[in-house]
């Protein structure tokens, strides 16, 4: 009788065992390799992500996407490629996750799955200093510029521009507006005042915001133990502050959203 107890008592502990594990497992983030998370952005693009002369990189998304990654005890690899490939990267499983500031849209909710909204800004334009343009309402007919494959192009359109030009990157179409080569183009509010202030060009931003929205870091739809681990370490960073000395470090203030686009969790 003794001896059936005792078997059926390890029979129940096995069992918690395997349970417990099994548990515990699930909860594991979904990685290409255990242990280490690979994540990809598109390169330079300040203040979000900004290269050294020695290589290492620094900028709003990226401390703030390292620090998360940190807290959660994964080793963190970069790797880079073109904005306009990021999503087909993340599809073909050459990477885990996305840390470029990419904005949180119905119709990329719908292909990915975000972390809860860690910063919000808005669609800005910017004009050469000399211009005439002075609200958005003067810019009927006139040329824009665009990143390629950006949410820019569709918040133009209500502004009429006479013709939309696409840039590879946002650096190259702010060029062309200090040449006069566009009257204008469009850019992230946060990226916007940034460039003029630290570059020094001549150029301006017109009064009024053409979109406000928020950025996530992004993952597969099939990865929810992942962002439910990034989505747990952002939120401790806002609650103790690490978030606030991050961003006002680089642009002044904390850009954190008052009501953040929840992910499903």
């Amino acid at each position: 009788m003794k001896t059936k107890k005792t078997l059926r008592r390890f029979a129940v502990i096995g069992a918690l065992a395997l349970l417990t594990n099994y548990s515990a497992q699930a909860q594991e983030p979904e990685l290409l390799e255990p242990g280490t998370l690979t994540c990809a952005f598109s390169g330079a693009y300040a203040p979000f992500a900004i290269q050294a002369a020695d290589g290492s990189w620094s900028g709003l998304a990226i401390e703030v996407f390292r620090e998360a990654v940190d807290r959660t005890g994964l080793k963190l690899e970069y790797v880079i490629t073109k904005w306009e490939s990021l999503l087909v990267g993340l599809f073909a499983n050459k990477y885990d996750m996305l840390c470029d500031t990419m904005d949180i849209t119905q119709e990329r909710q719908g292909r990915v799955l975000f972390v809860d909204g860690w910063l919000e800004s808005g669609g800005r334009l910017v004009v050469h200093k000399e211009s005439e343009i002075k609200t958005l309402g003067d810019f009927e007919g006139k040329t824009m510029g665009v990143l390629v494959a950006s949410t820019w192009a569709e918040l133009a359109k209500p502004l009429k521009p006479g013709e939309t030009k696409y840039y590879p990157s946002e650096s190259d179409a702010l060029l062309d507006v200090k040449n006069k080569k566009v009257d204008g183009m469009i850019t992230d509010s946060i990226a916007a005042a940034w460039a003029i202030e630290k570059s020094g060009l001549p150029l301006r931003i017109v009064p009024g915001y053409l979109s406000r929205i928020q950025k996530g870091f992004a993952a597969k739809k099939d990865h929810p133990n992942l962002i439910k681990a990034i989505n747990s370490k952002l939120a401790e960073m806002v609650e103790d502050g690490t978030y606030a000395k991050i961003t006002s470090n680089l642009i002044g203030y904390s850009p954190t959203p008052k009501n953040p686009t929840r992910s499903m969790f």
